[in-house]
């Protein structure tokens, strides 16, 4: 029996290791909630040390850290998750219009405004927003969102390109099916691959835009349980207690991390499958 080779052992350990990366933060946000309370203030010390009915310590409100690191994802990464969604929803549906358009003007019409979006500096344009609206998930969730649907529609238009124009497309319209059936049956699944290869990168920088905005103050409340927020707070006694600050980063490092190169791996797996099919 030859032994496995070094990539191909690489990427089987690679697998379970970028899943538990996620699967760590994205379980903490989920069910964090249910596990803990939501601690309260003065409570404790401020930055005590780790230990006894505090295993992370406490933060500079005298709040236990690992309550807080149970309740800061639903924040941190709802808001990055929900406005990644949205920017596909939307910006998927105006790029499978424009690839699969039959005149060039309702291409033009469609793609060239968010041509003039793309140069806006995305965290000015969520600081604003933050600033108007400040506290509201929401707002900031929509602010992410609508600077992600130009890069988002104009990935899925060039996804889309070829299978909308092909023979296949042609071939079903003049059978007579109908143009939902062929942009979700067709066309649609020809953009997965590029799409996926780009949801790794795309809830990223989501993930860095809210936590931004958050750290920044411009977004949650100073005192929410969101791990941005108690990284910018924890800075202030990272000498004291470090946890405070390096537990939530932490969190953030892992998922984003961990999505990345779940992302890889996808992109790696449509691109032997391509070579498959051109062979």
């Amino acid at each position: 029996m030859t032994p496995p080779k070094p990539r191909a052992a690489a990427s089987v350990l690679r697998a379970p290791l970028s899943a538990l990366l996620v699967a760590v933060p994205l379980g903490a946000a989920v069910l964090g909630p249910l596990l803990a309370p939501l601690p309260a203030a003065g409570l404790a010390a401020p930055y005590a040390a780790s230990g006894g009915a505090h295993p992370l310590g406490t933060d500079a409100l005298g709040r236990d850290v690992l309550a807080l690191l149970l309740h800061g994802g639903r924040s941190a990464l709802g808001m990055a998750l929900g406005a990644v969604l949205l920017a596909y929803a939307v910006g998927g549906i105006v790029g499978l219009v424009a690839a699969s358009a039959r005149r060039r003007w309702l291409d033009e019409l469609l793609i060239r405004p968010l041509d003039v979006l793309l140069p806006l500096p995305t965290l000015l344009v969520i600081s604003v927003v933050a600033v108007g609206w400040r506290g509201s998930p929401p707002a900031i969730a929509l602010a992410v969102a609508a600077v992600n649907v130009p890069p988002v529609a104009r990935l899925v238009r060039a996804a889309a390109l070829d299978a909308a124009s092909g023979p296949v497309a042609e071939a079903l319209r003049l059978q007579g099916e109908s143009w939902a059936r062929i942009q979700l049956g067709l066309v649609a699944r020809s953009a997965l691959g590029p799409v996926a290869a780009d949801v790794g990168t795309r809830v990223t920088l989501a993930v860095f835009l809210v936590g931004s905005a958050n750290f920044l103050g411009l977004g949650l409340s100073p005192t929410a349980p969101d791990w941005a927020v108690s990284i910018a707070r924890g800075r202030e006694g990272l000498l004291l207690q470090p946890w405070a600050a390096l537990a939530p980063a932490l969190m953030l490092v892992m998922f984003t991390v961990g999505l990345n190169l779940l992302a890889d791996r996808v992109l790696a797996r449509s691109r032997n499958h391509t070579q498959e099919a051109a062979r």
